[in-house]
Parts: structure tokens; sequence; C-alpha cells
């Protein structure tokens, strides 16, 4: 980072923090030209693409002044933040309540349990119905009989269409219209469901079992976020894995959108029981602060293998030379790095769907002078969640811009989902009959397949549904 930019994104900083606390003592909120002003020192300082976005070049404006005059032509710091944005970034994220945001990053959110996909109609593309794909243990909708492949496309009564549906599933309560898909055709059955949202700590491991098949110990995990706050008990699963002396590990992350960077490093080292001295993976930033950490803290970039929990828990390590790993296109950031790198050590057999292609990570960003939560503006609760460094494995590899492709593809079906868990599911099937005798194809007889086309997902909808965050990390700032 070179000195004149700093003064100017310093000067910035001290001019948004002096008008911001002046209005909060006036009992008004920071103006949006103080927002704006931390929204682009923050981009500025800190975002992976900043060399492809011209506007954020450290000699783009010499004053503060030049800089305001610009930003007047977005009418909020929403718009003016996503004009920051590279074109292939669908991940980075401005919010006006970091207290909401904190909330999300521990798993913490109003929720009524219901994790779904909406798809649109086949023969109107205006309409959507939605499918269940599970539901959250202990929560609403888990305990109002709301089941895996139940079919809906109401809410309220009303016809769930590409331009309501975000409306109607963000309502805090509503009402859930099942419906019946029957080859192609939708209807409407007269049940519904009432749903409510309240605060719901997500509990990401779903489901733990051991399989006996054929002389084979099985260890089956779904896994549906990375959580820190649950390394222990990620750990304690292992444990009892190891215990039963399992023979092989089937991973399911066909559902898991990503979380902690600390928490996939666990998991993977949980796995493969790599040494410590082992790379996990590389960060690589913005060429300013990539050229700033490799001169000051060059080790930064480096992340490895563990053997202890952040609480100093030894790791129930099942040092496996292969896993099964389950994914589709909803497996995202975190569960991707753990696939990557896994990948140069171990034999990961990949089962599904290609992932979402998510390879970086954000950190949270805060209106205060070193970008940290302790001396945020008191004037506004805004906070940025910028995608930051891109991870690359020990064997270089990143930029899997199309997603991370199956050894052994197979696509789930609306109309045949099975249960989760269960042996005879197609996606677990086709993996226990590849560890039993590679006879995964003449498992599944040839049918035809209806295609629809993919709308959102309970996990589009929720802030940082499909991220990767750090927050071991010490931000460089000098």
């Amino acid at each position: 980072m070179n000195y004149r930019p700093l003064l100017l994104i310093s000067f910035i900083a001290a001019t948004s923090l002096i008008i911001g606390c002046a209005d909060d003592n006036d009992d008004r909120f920071a103006s949006d030209v103080t927002i704006k002003n931390f929204v682009y020192r923050g981009m500025n300082a800190f975002y992976l693409y900043k060399a492809e976005i011209p506007v954020l070049a450290d000699d783009r404006f010499e004053t503060v002044n030049e800089l305001e005059e610009y930003h007047k032509q977005f009418d909020s710091p929403e718009e003016f933040f996503n004009s920051l944005k590279f074109d292939r970034d669908k991940f980075s994220i401005i919010y006006d309540d970091y207290i909401a945001l904190e909330q999300v990053l521990s798993g913490q959110s109003p929720s009524n349990g219901m994790e779904f996909v909406l798809v649109e109609y086949p023969d109107n593309d205006a309409n959507v119905f939605g499918f269940v794909r599970y539901t959250q243990n202990n929560s609403s909708a888990a305990e109002n009989g709301v089941e895996r492949g139940m079919i809906f496309n109401r809410i309220d009564g009303i016809q769930l269409t590409r331009s309501n549906f975000r409306t109607l599933l963000n309502q805090s309560t509503y009402t859930l219209g099942l419906a019946t898909l029957e080859d192609d055709e939708i209807e409407d059955i007269d049940q519904e469901i009432p749903l409510f949202k309240e605060p719901f700590q997500e509990d990401p491991i779903h489901i733990s079992k051991v399989i006996e098949e054929d002389g084979r110990k099985v260890g089956y995990l779904f896994y549906s976020s990375f959580l820190r706050q649950f390394d222990e008990d990620l750990n304690d699963v292992f444990g009892d894995f190891k215990s039963q002396g399992i023979t092989d590990l089937v991973l399911d992350l066909r559902y898991n959108g990503g979380g902690s960077v600390n928490t996939a490093i666990i998991l993977g080292s949980l796995i493969s029981g790599n040494p410590t001295s082992d790379l996990f993976t590389r960060e690589e930033w913005n060429p300013d602060i990539q050229e700033f950490l490799e001169a000051n803290n060059p080790d930064q970039l480096l992340n490895f293998f563990k053997d202890r929990t952040d609480d100093g828990s030894a790791l129930n390590e099942l040092g496996l030379s292969e896993v099964y790993i389950i994914t589709t296109p909803s497996t995202a950031s975190a569960s991707e790095l753990v696939i990557n790198s896994l990948a140069p050590y171990i034999n990961v057999i990949q089962v599904g769907d290609n992932t979402a292609g998510k390879f970086q990570a954000s950190i949270t960003v805060y209106d205060s002078e070193d970008f940290r939560r302790a001396g945020a503006n008191p004037a506004h609760t805004y906070a940025m969640q910028p995608l930051v460094y891109r991870s690359v494995n020990s064997a270089g590899n990143t930029d899997y811009f199309d997603g991370l492709e199956p050894d052994i593809e197979l696509v789930e079906e609306i109309d045949n989902l099975g249960t989760l868990g269960d042996p005879n599911e197609r996606l677990l099937r086709a993996c226990l009959d590849d560890i039993i005798d590679g006879s995964v194809i003449s498992s599944f007889p040839t049918r035809p397949r209806i295609l629809f086309n993919k709308v959102s997902s309970s996990n589009d909808l929720k802030l940082l549904g499909n991220d990767m965050w750090n927050e071991n990390l010490s931000l460089p700032i000098e």
C-alpha cells in the first residue's frame, strides 16, 4: 500500500467519524455521505477484485470532495456498494444492521426451520413452486409436520410467482399451501401448514450415524453449516465414529452453503489427520494487501491443518485416505474449501452434482478507523461483508467459478428425494455401492427425468446463506 492513498483513506475515516458522532449527538442518524465514504474506504482497502474496478484505484480521487461529488449519483449506500462490485461477485454484501449480521454469523437468526428450493412451473415460468429439502431439528417447521419432499405452491392462499416469492416467504408468519407433482403437473391440495419464524440457533450436525453393510462400517454425517461454536460437538461426532471403528466416511454437504473457514480446517483435519505442518489452504488478497502481507506477515497467508480445536481439545482424527462427499449446486464456499483442500492429500470422491463455485472468503468491515468492531461509528450500524481473498489449495487450484465437478454424477429428483440418512436414498446409496463393490450405475434403473429451472432457495434468501468467512483474521492494517 502506498502512502498517498492511506492519507486520503485516513482523512475520510476521521471526517466520517467526526460527522457521524456529531450527527449522533444531535439525535440524528449518520448521513448517506458518511456511510458512502465508509463504503468506499473499506472497499478500496480490502476488496479482492479492487484491481478490476477502476473507480477503486488509489489515484482515482485526489480529495474527499471529489469522492463525495462522485457518489452523489447513487441514491443509497447499497446502490453505491453494488456499483463497486466485480460482475462475477454474487456474494459481497452490505447490511444496515451489523448486530443482526453478527447473529447470522453465529448461526442465529429468525427462522421457521424449513429448507427448500423454488423452481419454475413447467408450463408457466412466471409461477413457481417449492419442495422441502429438510427441516431443522426442533424448529417450527419440524414441529408442525413439514417433511422432506413436500411440494408447496401457495403462501397464505396466494400463488407463488417470480415477483412475489421474496415478499411472501420473508414474512414472520405465514401458511404454507401444499400441492402434488404428477409427471409435470402441479395440483393444489386442500392442506395448509402454519409456520412462524422465531430466533433460532441452527445445529449443523443434522444426522450422524454408522451404517453397517457387507462387513463395512460407514460413518455418515449430514452437516448443514460450518458454525464455529459447534466445533466441540463436531469433534465428538468423530470421536464416536472412531470408537465404533468406521472403515469409511460419507460426508453429506449437499445443502451446506458454507460458514467458518476455521471450522472447515477442523473438519478436514478430522477426516485426514494430516500433520500440522501440511498446508490446508493459502490466501490470495488484492495486490496491495498481498504485497503488504508478504513483506510484513507472510505467515498470515497460510492456513495449516490442525490437531486441536480452538478450545484446546485434541481432534479425534480418523486418518482416512479416502472420503466420499455428497454435493449439489447448493454446496458452497467452506464446503468447497474442504473438498479442494483435501484433494491433494487423500482420495476425495465427490458424488452428486457440480458445486456452487465459491472459493472466496469474506470478513466483516465496520465503520471505524481500523475497520474493526471496536470504535465503530455510533451514528449508524452499517457493516460490509466483502470478498477479500481467494483460497488456493496446496496444489495451486482456485478460481473454480463453475464449481467442482463430481466423480460420480447423480442429480437429485424432486419426485424421488428419499429420506436423508436412509441407505436407500439415491445419493447415499451411490456412495455405499461404490464403497462396497463399485456398482453405482446398476443401482439406478434409467427413467425419464423431469427437469425444472431453479429460481431460488432458502439458502439464497438468507443473509450470508452461501458465504465463507474468516473470524480468526488479523486485519492487515498499517
